[in-house]
């Protein structure tokens, strides 16, 4: 009798091992389908630009026919005389032109053999970006997490626009590129929601100027990111090649822009993106560094940097692991997002630890570093970075806003417009009313070289 009762019940927990186990295997194709389906799109993409730098551009866009895409070009609209055609048929379409002339505006249009899909009129342009290392004005617009696709964002866009219109510079465009702090398509990274977040509301913008998103943890969740864009992975525009989408820099001017993954890839000290970090930040000579990824290290916001269950934890190994290595190269400015909202510290250096450890010494400059009082690098003193969180482009949440190490906090919508030119960068946050709300400027002289002597000491 107590045989057979052993019996039954092996009998029944073999048969729910079995049931859990059938019901993890549907779940695992279930989602698998699911991923490998949103990372998909069919229908028509109008043109964007990719990896623009001084003598090339990627053109990508989308057809729903297939076709050989054909890029025309020129420096006259009228007359787009220069050709290239790719070599096999495909609805997904990326052309690459090469030997451009630096600092030129060329006009496009984009179709198939048969026929024009976009382009050929004088609203379609780009413009080549200078020589690396000419000391021209260097303008670029900053959008932190827009991809909750609201009245929010198309208020932040329009704004953007107005102040664009009032603050033109001369004989240059609006702007040089254009960039993000990740999460650019709420809320699972598909296909269909860059659509709808990225290409529809920003496809007047995409046709003119380059576009480079950083990686976020919601466009993590399907494999669309990667197949979408383009990135530099072999030093193609400047800097070292890191051989990875996921992590990569790029010259523009003056200016060093270096990309991080810290969503996926591996943030050990001596992992492969940290180890091409410290080889990129010690190889450029660019005169300006700014970084951009999506966790931020300082924050009080919508998330906490504190707290060691968020996000995995990889807010705080971003602050041990990768602030130290940005700070020793002389980084000068780090964009990041996540939290929804806006907080942005002085000048400061060699916090690594909780918000609590934050000492006097590691405060180089407290002030608001505003036009007239701008936070200053020299030679001598070339030590401290100004770190931003911006993820309020698309959406407000809550948090107490209160990290010790930030200066500026707001529950505010609004993106960045920053300016670099050869011994001056300004960086303006400009709510959804077209209002700056704040303000900060780094100078450096024009000798200016950066020390690599590391300033912190445990």
């Amino acid at each position: 009798m107590k045989s057979d009762k052993k019996q039954t019940i092996k009998l029944w927990l073999q048969r729910f091992v079995i049931l859990l186990l059938g019901l993890v295997l549907i779940y695992g194709v279930g989602r698998f389908i699911d991923v490998s389906l949103g990372s998909f799109y069919s229908g028509e993409r109008a043109p964007y630009l990719q990896m623009l730098g001084a003598n090339q551009v990627t053109i990508q866009w989308q057809s729903k026919a297939a076709g050989n895409g054909v890029v025309w070009y020129g420096i006259d609209y009228q007359h787009l005389g220069n050709s290239v055609t790719e070599l096999e048929s495909n609805t997904i379409h990326k052309v690459q032109l090469s030997n451009l002339e630096p600092a030129t505006r060329y006009y496009y249009s984009v179709g198939t053999r048969d026929k024009i899909f976009k382009g050929g009129t004088q609203n379609y342009w780009f413009e080549t970006a200078p020589k690396t290392a000419v000391a021209n004005n260097v303008r670029f617009w900053v959008l932190g997490d827009p991809g909750d696709w609201n009245k929010g964002i198309i208020k932040v866009r329009d704004s953007m626009s107005k102040w664009l219109n009032k603050n033109k510079r001369s004989k240059l465009p609006d702007l040089d590129f254009i960039i993000t702090t990740g999460d650019n398509a709420y809320t699972s990274g598909s296909n269909k929601q860059f659509q709808k977040a990225v290409f529809e509301p920003f496809e007047k913008s995409l046709q003119n100027y380059s576009f480079w998103p950083a990686y976020g943890n919601h466009d993590a969740r399907r494999w669309a990111f990667f197949e979408i864009f383009s990135f530099p992975t072999k030093a193609e525009l400047g800097g070292v090649a890191s051989n990875s989408e996921h992590y990569f820099s790029f010259d523009y001017g003056q200016v060093h822009m270096v990309f991080l993954d810290v969503i996926e890839t591996s943030l050990d000290k001596n992992g492969k993106m940290l180890n091409w970090l410290r080889a990129d930040l010690l190889k450029t000579k660019q005169k300006w560094l700014i970084t951009v990824f999506h966790y931020p290290p300082y924050t009080k916001g919508s998330h906490d940097s504190d707290d060691s269950g968020d996000s995995s934890g990889r807010l705080i190994t971003v602050r041990e692991n990768i602030v130290p290595v940005l700070e020793k190269y002389g980084v000068d400015l780090v964009l990041t997002g996540h939290s929804h909202m806006y907080e942005r510290s002085g000048l400061i250096n060699c916090h690594y630890g909780d918000s609590s450890s934050l000492q006097a010494n590691m405060v180089l400059d407290k002030n608001l570093g505003g036009y007239k009082k701008p936070y200053i690098k020299t030679a001598k003193n070339s030590s401290g970075t100004v770190y931003v969180v911006l993820g309020s482009s698309s959406k407000v949440d809550k948090g107490p806003l209160n990290h010790p190490a930030n200066i500026v906090n707001m529950a505010q919508l609004g993106s960045m417009i920053i300016d670099v030119n050869e011994t001056r960068l300004d960086a303006k946050f400009i709510n959804d009313k077209a209002q700056v709300v704040d303000n900060f400027s780094i100078v450096k002289d024009i000798t200016f070289k950066r020390n690599l002597t590391f300033p912190c000491v445990k």
